[in-house]
């Protein structure tokens, strides 16, 4: 390498011609000889020359050489240093690194030419279309067993989850380079997503299927949630009722709610809990509204039989009173008594009135 390099020879040689045109006649021999000095420096193989060297060669002939300039000359001509090539080297990486990005950009007329000149460029396309294809299998076949075998409503978001995982993964492989097979890579480290774009399509398919199913799935358990509710509010507002018309209402709500269960899809994870549950759920409405039914079928028995024996009262008043009329107040007596007697005795209270009225009566 030359001992003065091309930029602190220009350096120097700019202040020597501006000192020569500074003292005027006569120095033009001096320039030559600096000059000289420094062509003889340029051809010469070596260590660079320093800041005393340089000085040495040109202020004998110029004793007010800029210092500034020899200082700026030292500067130019010494070796790059490891900043220097750290900032290149930097600058080489970053390009190498950004050609690799668009080579690797998702678009056919970029990586097709490129698959047939450098196909080890696409490394990273097909480390990721490795990946994509690895995990959309994984996630289809995970979600297909959370959806398709639900044990819980866990199951069922989590599979949800993993449908959109697969969904993603499906999303990023590339559809028109699935035929193509890098031998390279492939050798290197074997290529899982040797598939036909028919076989991608239907891994397309299966995978909103299960979309469709997951979505039914949630929709069946908010409807399940709902008709839970609603049985338990009604339960509620049984025990609360204070009237025969609230309680009416109450089972009313009751039956609703019960109807909700049996209309829920059979095939999905919250019907079949449903059917699982709806025979306790009818077995203790039956046996609520059965109640019900007897109470209010006390009540209307009870209720005929006052009347009867209102009227058998208000017939016997002001004595006395002919044969006949005794015979109709004994005939309405009598239909109070039996109208009193159709009490069923599973019906407690309303039993025990009953039986005091035929004691009175």
């Amino acid at each position: 390498m030359p001992r003065l390099s091309d930029r602190a020879y220009k350096i120097l040689l700019d202040e020597a011609k501006r000192c020569a045109k500074k003292e005027g006649i006569g120095s033009d021999v001096q320039l030559k000889i600096v000059i000289k000095r420094l062509e003889k420096l340029r051809q010469q193989s070596g260590d660079y020359a320093r800041k005393t060297e340089l000085q040495q060669t040109v202020q004998d002939m110029f004793p007010e050489f800029d210092t500034q300039a020899l200082h700026k000359a030292a500067q130019a001509n010494r070796p790059p240093g490891l900043g220097w090539k750290v900032k290149w080297g930097l600058i080489g990486v970053v390009g190498a690194v950004g050609a690799i990005w668009v080579a690797n950009l998702p678009y056919p007329p970029i990586r097709r030419p490129v698959s047939q000149v450098a196909p080890i460029v696409l490394l990273p396309s097909f480390f990721s279309m490795d990946q994509n294809y690895r995990g959309a299998i994984a996630k289809v076949e995970q979600a297909d067993q959370l959806i398709n075998q639900a044990t819980s409503a866990a199951d069922i978001e989590l599979g949800t989850e993993k449908v959109t995982q697969a969904q993603n993964h499906l999303d990023a492989l590339p559809v028109w380079f699935l035929g193509y097979e890098p031998k390279t890579y492939c050798t290197l480290f074997g290529c899982s997503w040797r598939f036909t774009v028919d076989e991608f399509a239907t891994a397309r398919k299966q995978v909103g299927r299960m979309e469709a199913k997951a979505f039914q799935e949630k929709n069946a358990l908010t409807k399940r949630q709902e008709a839970e509710t609603a049985l338990s509010q009604a339960k509620q507002d049984y025990q609360a009722a204070s009237t025969e018309e609230g309680k009416q209402t109450a089972i009313a709500q009751w039956q609703t709610a019960i109807d909700q269960f049996a209309q829920l899809p059979p095939q999905t994870f919250a019907g079949k809990s449903a059917q699982q549950k709806l025979p306790a759920y009818q077995r203790d409405f039956q046996k609520v509204a059965g109640v019900a039914a007897n109470t209010q079928t006390t009540s209307t028995f009870v209720s005929a039989a006052k009347a009867y024996a209102m009227q058998a009262a208000e017939l016997s008043q002001n004595p006395p009173h002919p044969a006949s009329k005794w015979q109709e107040i004994i005939l309405l007596w009598e239909e109070a008594i039996r109208q009193l007697r159709q009490v069923n005795p599973d019906n407690r209270e309303g039993y025990v009135e009953a039986q005091q009225l035929i004691a009175q009566y």
